[in-house]
């Protein structure tokens, strides 16, 4: 594996982790709310489990900024 390979998939698993977190809480967390008859649209209760990559960086309350406005 060459170095520039290794540093994408660190770059990979920083933005969708393979922990326990990823693969049984969040999943878990997402049909307990579906069940709960929230009102949010089912692609954005699906970005939870697969993170846009363009915004991973930004902090939560930056992501709201940017959903209030738009963006």
């Amino acid at each position: 594996m060459t170095a520039d390979e290794f540093q994408s998939w660190l770059q990979f698993f920083a933005i969708y982790p393979f922990d326990d977190l990823s693969r049984y809480h969040r999943p878990a967390a997402l049909v307990s709310a579906s069940m709960s008859g929230g009102s949010d649209a089912f692609a954005e209760r699906l970005s939870i489990l697969s993170p846009d990559p363009a915004t991973s960086d930004l902090s939560d309350v930056d992501q709201s900024i940017l959903k209030a406005v738009g963006g």
